[in-house]
């Protein structure tokens, strides 16, 4: 009877877990210098551009958000609190994601009501707003409308995000946030049970309001410090 050493597997899993990380680390850092030295040069030689500095920042944020699920998988970072001003983080997540509207016809919009300081992971909350705007992007065929709408209410951060764009079936809504579920052809369904999971960690909340032929409504909930 042949028996499977575990330990040794675990043991080789672990370690080439720690290769891995340690070679996407690597071409993170040239990613980041790059970027670094290209936003440099732009200054030194006059050059001003909103939207080419715009994207840099994009770039730069991206590539921390990267850097925490590398830590991540080597299970050394779990949670990095920061005291943070909703309305900036928000508008941050905002920029990021409107990156991934390539040639359709979406009109976006966002709106703060009002601000307050938030005490959670800066990186998973950005990455879990650019997740579901770029999940109503996705939505939206050809023409649609995306709005993100913020405001304090009753001792918390209340984050709507919502799109008119194909809704989700009746009979999915109750799965969305499952591990390894997706309606989507070429989805992991790792997205949204991810940023659900997140969020949870922090005593914040993510939910689905509402799905049906006018709207998609997503709402993150985030406790005041």
């Amino acid at each position: 009877m042949n028996t499977i050493d575990t330990d040794n597997n675990d043991a080789d899993i672990s370690q080439q877990i720690r290769f891995v990380s340690h070679e996407i680390r690597n071409h993170l850092s040239v990613c980041d210098m790059y970027s670094q030295i290209l936003k440099k040069h732009l200054v030194r030689d006059g050059y001003s551009n909103p939207a080419a500095d715009n994207a840099i920042d994009c770039i730069q944020k991206a590539l921390q958000i990267i850097s925490m699920n590398v830590a991540d998988l080597k299970s050394i970072n779990i949670n990095k609190q920061s005291v943070l001003d909703f309305k900036s983080c928000v508008e941050s997540a905002y920029e990021m994601a409107k990156a991934y509207i390539d040639d359709k016809n979406i009109e976006t919009e966002i709106f703060i009501k009002n601000s307050a300081i938030i005490k959670i992971d800066e990186n998973r909350l950005i990455s879990c707003i650019v997740n579901i705007i770029k999940n109503a992007i996705e939505a939206i065929e050809i023409k649609g409308k995306i709005s993100v709408f913020g405001e304090i209410k009753d001792n918390l951060a209340v984050l709507k995000i919502v799109n008119n764009g194909k809704p989700i079936s009746q009979d999915k809504q109750g799965k969305i946030f499952d591990c390894g579920y997706t309606s989507k052809q070429c989805g992991s369904g790792y997205g949204l049970h991810i940023c659900k999971k997140y969020l949870n960690s922090q005593n914040a909340d993510l939910e689905l309001v509402k799905s049906d032929k006018t709207e998609t409504v997503f709402k993150i909930t985030i406790p005041l410090v």
